[in-house]
């Protein structure tokens, strides 16, 4: 299955995106989570990509996209989401499922609270919509930063932006790390070192609290329209813990939700397992549409 990788321009940044499958299919948005990009679904985008239309961006800032300074543009989940729903209109494609991990939540979370409503389905991968998912020690200095941005909170996150935070993010809560390929964090800290991309990530850290506020909205959509949900978490991850997943059951009663022995970033790990589940989840809930 071959895959396509194109760059479209969305007001005036260039964004990159893998793409496959025909177009004519269901299509299927991949959104990648920090500090990686659409690299994370090299693997999984063949595997879907003979039955859907799947497509998987480059979030500004991240892997293949434009990385603006901060004084050149101003960074914000809601301005990432807008960028998405551009790219995707750019492209033709107006309704579509979506697969979400890590920051790739939050930017689903509000293509899907459109008013076009146009996402058909939900795979959250460690991708969290709940207060229940965050891990404390995690999160404690994110919270504080975004509340007051000082040197001194500031310099409490400076480290998640280093080679061994990252590493951490790859290989806590695995079984055996040797089966995650050092690839992808050589990877993700060199688009990392890009000049100015420090500062993006910190902003970006200091917005996070947006997506909390962003919570109820998104749970009552689901409420409201009982969207077919997929939950595939990793039940050793210590940035958003199990919790985040069970609590889905909460306002979807027919929520699958699936907790396994891996980390945050499942797909080094479980990818043929995980292939499985979300193949036969999406051909039962995208076919039925």
């Amino acid at each position: 299955m071959r895959v396509f990788h194109r760059y479209a321009t969305v007001e005036g940044r260039q964004l990159f995106y893998r793409e496959a499958g025909d177009a004519d299919a269901p299509a299927v948005v991949l959104l990648h989570g920090y500090p990686t990009s659409s690299f994370m679904f090299r693997e999984l985008i063949p595997r879907l990509a003979d039955r859907y239309h799947v497509i998987a961006p480059d979030h500004l800032g991240f892997g293949q996209s434009d990385s603006p300074r901060v004084e050149e543009f101003d960074y914000s989940f809601d301005a990432l989401a807008r960028l998405t729903a551009g790219l995707l209109d750019q492209i033709g494609v107006d309704r579509y499922a979506i697969y979400v991990q890590d920051y790739g939540a939050p930017i689903g979370w509000r293509l899907a609270l459109q008013p076009s409503a146009p996402v058909t389905a939900i795979i959250t991968q460690n991708g969290n919509g709940y207060e229940a998912g965050f891990v404390p020690e995690f999160w404690k200095p994110i919270w504080a930063y975004g509340d007051d941005p000082n040197p001194q909170t500031e310099a409490a996150l400076r480290p998640a932006l280093g080679l061994d935070a990252i590493i951490w993010q790859y290989t806590h809560g695995v079984p055996d790390p040797t089966v995650v390929s050092p690839d992808t964090w050589t990877i993700d800290h060199a688009r990392l070192q890009r000049p100015g991309n420090d500062e993006v990530q910190l902003r970006l850290f200091g917005d996070y609290h947006t997506n909390r506020e962003l919570y109820p909205r998104l749970q009552e959509y689901l409420r409201t329209n009982q969207i077919p949900l997929l939950a595939v978490w990793g039940r050793n991850d210590e940035i958003f813990h199990p919790d985040g997943a069970t609590a889905f059951g909460r306002d979807l009663p027919n929520a699958e939700i699936h907790l396994w022995d891996a980390g945050h970033f499942l797909l080094e790990t479980n990818l043929d397992a995980f292939t499985e589940l979300a193949r036969d989840f999406l051909n039962r809930v995208l076919r039925a549409n």
